[in-house]
């Protein structure tokens, strides 16, 4: 029979070497820079990263999380390479390229908007720039929330009546590119938060109708256009799947439906993608 004793000392001594075994991997682990090797124009990119680790990407530090984990955004016209520069505690400075995959853009014609938005008189012209300016700033900050690393939800359910990226012409007048994704639903159905996040503007603008914008941290924002609603105030923290708003058909819109853009901080990415990530 085995001592009672020397059992004891086995365990004592398996439970050890495995603790080290599993502080040896997590270390190990830790030292890791994954980011993908291709993406497309419009992308989210979440790459992973040794924590405490000093990131760059076009001119701007990025945050890191606790684990290490690390998001920025491709714009729509973005070409060749995305340079994401890495120094890790303690070591030297790396840097990755990410190959930036181009997309086709189609042309959407939109008709039947009001004309005075899209050919706005002087007085107006002049309330959309202190508007859109406005929305500018509530994007130049974000916070160190981390809803940006959940799986997205839509925020409504319905067809796809607009993508993002597309070029549009406005009652024959050419207009910029489609900032997000328009998803048709009827006046008074809810939107829900498609990630957690905290309201960081709210207000009801010539062109965009009833505004919601939610900071999901890092960088990463949602904006809600068109809302006939407005369930949240700034500065309230939302929880994914909560009910921010209705669907409507306010500012420059033919029609009820939801445009739901996404951004880091000023730089536009593709909802859609975001959802199939």
């Amino acid at each position: 029979m085995v001592p009672t004793a020397r059992i004891n000392r086995h365990i004592v001594l398996h439970a050890l070497s495995l603790l080290v075994f599993i502080a040896s991997a997590a270390h190990a682990d830790d030292t890791r820079m994954v980011f993908p090797e291709r993406v497309p124009q419009g992308a989210m990119v979440i790459g992973k990263v040794p924590p405490g680790s000093r990131v760059v990407h076009a001119g701007r530090e990025l945050r890191v999380t606790d684990y290490g984990s690390v998001v920025f955004g491709v714009a729509r016209d973005a070409s060749g390479t995305a340079a994401v520069t890495v120094t890790p505690p303690g070591a030297s400075e790396r840097t990755v390229r990410i190959a930036i995959a181009p997309r086709d853009w189609p042309i959407e014609r939109v008709d039947g908007v009001p004309p005075e938005t899209v050919d706005p008189p002087p007085e107006i012209a002049e309330r959309i720039g202190r508007e859109q300016r406005a929305v500018a700033r509530a994007r130049e900050t974000s916070d160190d929330g981390i809803g940006f690393t959940q799986d997205f939800i839509r925020p409504v359910p319905g067809r796809i009546s607009g993508r993002f990226g597309s070029q549009r012409v406005y009652n024959g007048t050419p207009g910029s590119a489609h900032s997000g994704m328009d998803i048709a639903a009827a006046t008074g159905t809810p939107v829900k938060a498609p990630a957690a996040g905290r309201v960081v503007f709210a207000d009801d603008l010539y062109l965009t109708g009833g505004t919601v914008l939610i900071d999901h941290g890092h960088g990463i924002g949602s904006n809600f256009l068109h809302l006939s609603k407005m369930n949240i105030g700034v500065g309230e923290t939302v929880e994914q799947g909560e009910i921010i708003g209705e669907v409507g058909a306010t500012g420059r819109a033919t029609g009820p439906h939801l445009h739901w853009g996404m951004t880091w901080y000023a730089t536009r990415i593709d909802p859609l993608l975001v959802l199939e990530r």
